[in-house]
């Protein structure tokens, strides 16, 4: 097999890898970004914040997916750095069965307090019918998102990036087809965007794990016991973790999403907007991320710890590069930006938040960035506890700042929070990284 991780350049090693994990993230973001844009032109404003009132909570559980997977990942990169194709196999078949277990226990909790959550949330009254139907059409497809994101992630552990991209490309463009032909031509307005990326996400789902299946043939280990609670107990130390620090962004923009909701629908139209485009700009950088935990994750299996500061080093350069090139981009255009996702009835005000939002969140994307691939270094060490805290602060940071100040300040005060989480998780888990450093990284797993 290929170990190219722990053999290449660390530079080398993790632009080869994470290119398609990136890729595959934007493409991933084009199911909810193309529901938004298509529903937003052809259905109307209020359709369009129904999205959005329920963006939030379905992208913790995309979350949830992402970063269980990545946790349990790491235990899996390991084993491979190691070659110890036995426990590597039980661990992903444990890991496989564990997911698929906890997708449909979420998905009947979603569809009996859909509704319940939506009013929770402050829907407004105009728009939660609309919500609660977007949301139950999803809950009947997440067990086909966290068998779709948990294949990605096991691939991604062997250092198989490229599968997972083809899958998504496939997924993201039939996705795109069902939604123009159901909303625009069938008229079946937003229940028609929930569908089509319902199909897109099965047929996606169910390819992956076939092939997933005959890709784990080419390891020549037998394997008695398909699941181990032993590998089961290892992986949640590292998964739970690991879903909060990938869920932290959402879950306090989930808690945010009242005071933004209170506002009222022109406001949430325009917040949707400029939001869909920083959680797009988001997720190619935790994949970054991502990749820097695998790659940290075989260099320990292999003893080389030397490679992990240099693999860090490259990483930041990586993350300088891609964000800057955001920043001007959309310092230049973030009212074309914003303008694609309105219509000729959209009004000046939902126009004029999502300039001021996507205008002044285009500075700060260098802080969530980097603090994506130091999280990423501790998480592929397996020392979870500070970089899991770090995360919990940038949660507080924002949740806290929003609930108290919007209200007072306006809804301005949403972003100001943003960056001072994502600064404050940089610097503790920064701090930290350099402790382990001088302790000539110690392992905690």
């Amino acid at each position: 097999m290929d170990h190219y991780l722990t053999r290449d350049k660390p530079y080398k090693a993790i632009i080869k890898f994470s290119i398609p994990m990136i890729i595959a993230s934007l493409f991933q973001q084009v199911y909810t970004l193309v529901d938004s844009l298509i529903v937003g032109k052809y259905v109307g404003e209020s359709a369009l914040a129904s999205i959005g009132a329920s963006f939030s909570l379905t992208t913790i559980f995309i979350c949830i997916a992402i970063g269980g997977g990545v946790g349990a990942s790491v235990l899996i990169a390991r084993y491979y750095g190691a070659r110890n194709y036995i426990k590597m196999k039980t661990a992903t078949y444990t890991s496989i069965i564990s997911f698929l277990i906890v997708a449909i226990a979420l998905s009947v909790f979603g569809l009996i307090f859909s509704k319940d959550i939506m009013i929770l949330l402050h829907t407004p009254d105009k728009i939660l019918d609309l919500s609660v139907l977007y949301l139950d059409i999803y809950f009947y497809g997440l067990p086909f998102l966290f068998m779709y994101n948990i294949i990605s992630a096991l691939y991604n552990s062997l250092g198989e990036s490229r599968i997972p991209l083809y899958f998504l490309i496939f997924s993201s463009i039939l996705n795109v087809i069902l939604d123009i032909y159901m909303v625009r031509d069938l008229k079946m307005g937003i229940e028609g965007a929930a569908y089509a990326t319902l199909l897109a996400q099965g047929v996606s789902a169910f390819f992956s794990f076939i092939l997933f299946l005959k890709y784990m043939g080419k390891f020549d280990a037998k394997v008695d016991n398909f699941f181990d609670i032993h590998e089961l107990r290892l992986m949640s130390r590292l998964a739970i973790p690991s879903i909060i620090q990938q869920s932290t962004i959402t879950i306090g923009q989930v808690l945010v999403q009242s005071v933004v909701n209170s506002f009222g629908t022109e406001i949430l139209a325009g917040f949707t907007s400029a939001f869909r485009v920083e959680s797009l700009i988001i997720v190619p950088l935790t994949s970054l991320g991502n990749a820097v935990s695998s790659y940290t994750s075989q260099n320990v299996g292999s003893g080389k710890k030397i490679r992990i500061s240099e693999g860090l080093r490259s990483s930041l350069i990586i993350v300088g590069f891609i964000c800057f090139f955001i920043c001007i981009y959309l310092s230049i255009y973030y009212k074309s930006i914003i303008g694609a996702f309105m219509n000729k009835s959209s009004s000046k005000l939902a126009y004029e938040t999502g300039y001021s939002y996507l205008s002044f969140i285009a500075f700060f994307f260098v802080l969530v960035g980097s603090k994506q691939v130091v999280d990423g270094v501790l998480r592929g060490l397996g020392d979870v506890r500070i970089f899991t805290m770090s995360n919990i602060v940038n949660l507080s940071i924002r949740v806290s700042l929003s609930m108290i100040f919007a209200p007072i300040i306006g809804i301005s005060m949403v972003w100001y929070s943003v960056p001072l989480g994502w600064l404050a998780n940089l610097v503790i888990s920064s701090i930290y990284y350099f402790y382990l450093k001088k302790r000539n990284f110690t392992l905690k797993f």
